[in-house]
């Protein structure tokens, strides 16, 4: 998206760029299209004040005859502009730009079904479709309309080929066992753990038959001679990946699927080395690159130390798994959370510094300079950096991007050639898409590719406009005058840039995390200054310096940088008001992401289509409707909103990251524990006397709370705990896999330990009007499952089972799982 080259309006009314098909265009224009005109009446020929009802039948024809013409006429008009706006789009390549958008369409509609489809009937639709396109050539609209197809056929393919090649045993219930296997990847935790992933070799004691691939499981401590390549061993717990917190979460089982992690959990003591001999040759290279990280970040966090040194590891190396959660949390709530994570800014900054050195260098060699294409040497520096950038930091989504993005550009200034930055996105979006399809329905590749293209949208539209205009010469001004309005010209830049990508990632990460951070405009304009000119480029130079042990100096300024930054974060976020925002639609995401293609990508008036798709986006946010209850998948925990801004749960000690996502779901500030009684000792005669928005309170093996809507809870830890509430209670929830349905009644809505087992997490919704089911359930997991909640059916609360108990040692052999993790 350039200027005038673009397709501009000279001073002649004739639009440059445009395709010479439209010189020939069989349309008439506007001014030659037959009106016919009334003859003209005498002066005193006035309209009776009936408003023409008693004029002759052939005068009232005449009028339905000029009205049908300019209709008509204004119709033929409309319709011209269009085809003109079209064309002049296509020929602009707006036809690449959306191979992507079509890519996209096809993996979401994909993930999106109900049932796993083969892989046949993709197949033969991708080969349909080309057929039809190689034969709809002669017909433009109609290639263009199967080209589309085609592309989201292809996007289907693609998303279906990487489920089938990600395939992967995956645990299916929780079990201790001896594990045997090699260390992937070491990351030393905040709190002092170390988490360790692992491809596992063999297990023991019991021996899983359909044991997991790969397992990541954190320990107390490691010993020093541990590192990636290792082979280790040790008693340990596995967990089975879990499911979305809450019906349309995000699925863990989902992302453990297609990153080959089978289990979760910890060791039970610390695991022992049993070879340091490094692994098979084909990791051997992937070993080394991880080895290499975690020396480089201990080199960091010994030099600069504290928090800071977490990130400037995070910055350099990509490891992330040491910075503190309350530093975590201030930047996300500030909106600045985004420099943490390895993307563009950090690209553009290393290729920009490599660059801006090397151009200084050769500039100390005039004689050189003059006979050498210099630009061109120091493009191709720059993409040997921050290729191996994009290795050492993890090779993360948004870093692939960034680094796609900016390969095309240093590549075009290698061969003289014009790379225009929206076409560079769409390489970048294409290229990301088929080697991981999964990431389109991540909130990393959706908050990435719209904020960069809302940036590259925005600024080709600017420039265009500037291209239009008569610019007189600047003023000659004082040295003073002439910084403070560079100054001035970089902070408006910096507030219009956070703006726009605040603006067209607000309604992802709403939808993702629920919650925006109010004022992330201040602490992204305080603190982008520092990342920019401080960190960022002392960090590229402390790593080329790195290699002669000259990092110190470069590596004090950084950290100092950091230490502004994150009090800066601190004192913004102590001040922040509160970010959770609750539930949207997810129309409103998919209307808003429809007005953010047309608006980015459009080029001429057409990109006006984009309002009233994106006001039908803001319409579409509140109609989703707040759950009344949420029950995690384990049967452990139960909140329900009480109003005021509490929510109450049924366990003093509960899982952190669960109750964070309820609260901002629930748009909740303070969590509200049990009361808990001995048993007998309640002091409540009727249940129904509790007031609405009533508290959980506990007796023994029963909890009792009360809904504003006047619904009551239940919560039993089995089904003889259970009898009792099924003559007063809406909804109950036994914690029992073995427990069914002890109540006669089927207004009251019961939900077992092994319903959700099989389900995932539930959300109910209250409706005490109705004379036939008060309480309606929604469940996280749906039926038939796909490909990454196969391992659900296994389990043994899924299977009605109870917990599983180590047998007394005996000479026989234990009995064999069903299913891995048994």
């Amino acid at each position: 998206m350039a200027g005038r080259g673009r397709g501009t309006e000279d001073d002649g009314g004739i639009t440059a760029g445009v395709s010479e098909r439209l010189l020939f265009a069989g349309t008439a224009p506007f001014e030659a299209t037959p009106v016919s005109v009334p003859v003209p009446r005498p002066a005193t020929e006035i309209l009776p004040p009936d408003g023409g009802a008693s004029l002759q039948p052939p005068q009232l024809a005449t009028i339905d005859r000029i009205r049908r013409q300019f209709r008509r006429a204004s119709f033929s008009a409309f319709r011209l502009s269009v085809s003109e706006a079209a064309a002049t789009e296509l020929d602009r390549g707006i036809g690449f730009l959306l191979v992507p958008v079509f890519l996209a369409a096809g993996v979401i509609l994909y993930f999106s079904l109900d049932v796993e489809p083969d892989l046949y009937r993709p197949l033969a639709a991708v080969a349909l479709m080309a057929v039809c396109a190689i034969i709809s050539r002669a017909w433009p609209k109609t290639h263009l309309a199967f080209m589309a197809a085609l592309f989201c056929a292809l996007g289907f393919v693609a998303a279906k080929v990487e489920t089938w090649r990600a395939v992967a045993p995956m645990l299916g219930s929780e079990i201790q066992t001896r594990l045997t296997g090699r260390v992937v990847i070491a990351e030393e935790m905040a709190n002092g753990r170390v988490r360790l992933t692992i491809d596992l070799v063999s297990t023991a004691h019991p021996e899983l038959r359909y044991a997991p691939d790969r397992v990541r499981l954190s320990a107390r401590a490691i010993s020093s001679d541990m590192k990636v390549g290792s082979l280790v061993t040790g008693y340990a717990r596995l967990l089975p990946p879990t499911g979305p917190v809450r019906p349309d979460s995000y699925d863990f089982s989902f992302d453990s699927y297609f990153s080959g992690i089978g289990a979760s959990g910890f060791f039970l003591g610390d695991p022992k080395v049993v070879s340091a001999s490094g692994p098979p040759f084909e990791a051997g290279m992937a070993s080394a690159i991880e080895n290499a990280r975690e020396n480089i970040a201990d080199h960091i966090r010994s030099t600069v130390g504290g928090p800071e040194g977490e990130i400037a590891a995070a910055l350099i190396v990509g490891i992330r798994a040491g910075i503190p959660e309350d530093i975590n949390e201030s930047m996300r709530r500030t909106g600045i959370y985004h420099i943490i994570s390895i993307s563009g800014l950090h690209m553009a900054l290393v290729a920009g510094t490599i660059m801006l050195l090397l151009r200084g260098a050769f500039a100390l060699f005039p004689d050189f300079s003059s006979r050498r294409p210099v630009k061109k040497y120091a493009a191709a520096i720059a993409l040997v950096s921050i290729a191996a950038y994009l290795v050492i930091s993890g090779l993360v989504v948004a870093a692939e991007r960034s680094f796609i993005m900016l390969a095309v550009m240093l590549i075009a200034v290698l061969f003289d050639r014009a790379a225009l930055t929206m076409r560079n996105l769409a390489i970048s979006a294409i290229a990301v898409i088929l080697v991981s399809p999964h990431e389109v329905v991540g909130p990393s590749f959706q908050m990435s590719f719209a904020a960069t293209a809302a940036l590259v949208g925005a600024y080709a539209g600017w420039a265009d406009y500037r291209a239009d205009k008569v610019r007189t010469p600047p003023a000659k001004r004082s040295f003073p005058r002439f910084l403070l309005r560079r100054l001035a010209v970089g902070l408006g830049g910096a507030a219009v840039t956070s703006l726009i990508a605040g603006s067209a990632t607000i309604l992802f990460a709403i939808w993702h995390f629920q919650r925006v951070s109010p004022l992330s405009l201040l602490a992204n304009l305080a603190v982008m200054p520092i990342v920019s000119l401080i960190v960022m480029p002392f960090a590229v130079l402390s790593a080329l310096t790195m290699p002669f042990g000259l990092d110190g100096p470069f590596l004090y300024v950084m950290g100092k940088g950091l230490t502004a930054m994150i009090a800066i974060s601190a004192w913004i976020s102590e001040r922040s008001p509160v970010d959770a925002v609750g539930l949207i639609s997810i129309q409103s995401v998919l209307l808003v992401t429809v007005a953010l293609v047309i608006a980015t990508m459009a080029t001429t008036w057409l990109r006006l289509v984009a309002v009233p798709f994106a006001l039908a986006g803001v319409l579409t946010i509140p109609h989703v409707r707040t759950p009344d209850v949420l029950i995690s998948e384990d049967a452990h925990l139960v909140a329900m909103p009480i109003g005021g801004g509490e929510l109450a749960v049924n366990r003093d000690r509960s899982n952190e990251f669960t109750t964070d996502n309820w609260k901002r779901a629930l748009k909740a500030e303070t969590i509200v524990p049990p009361e808990t009684f001995a048993k007998g000792a309640l002091d409540i005669a009727d249940p129904v006397d509790l007031p609405p928005g009533s508290p959980f309170y506990c007796t023994g093996d029963l909890c009792i709370g009360r809904h504003p809507s006047g619904a009551i809870v239940a919560l039993a830890e089995n089904r003889n705990s259970a009898r009792p509430a099924c003559g007063f209670a809406d909804l109950i929830v036994i914690d029992d896999a073995t427990a069914y349905n002890p109540c006669r009644d089927p207004r009251i809505l019961v939900v077992t330990k092994r319903q959700l087992a099989r389900d995932g997490s539930a959300a109910v919704f209250f409706d005490p009007q109705s004379a036939t089911a008060r309480a309606a359930i929604q469940y996280a997991v749906e039926k038939p499952y796909r490909p990454w909640h196969e391992q659900r059916r296994y389990s043994r609360e899924a299977r009605g089972l109870a917990p599983y108990q180590r047998p007394e040692k005996t000479d026989a052999k234990p009995l064999q799982p069903l299913n891995s993790g048994e």
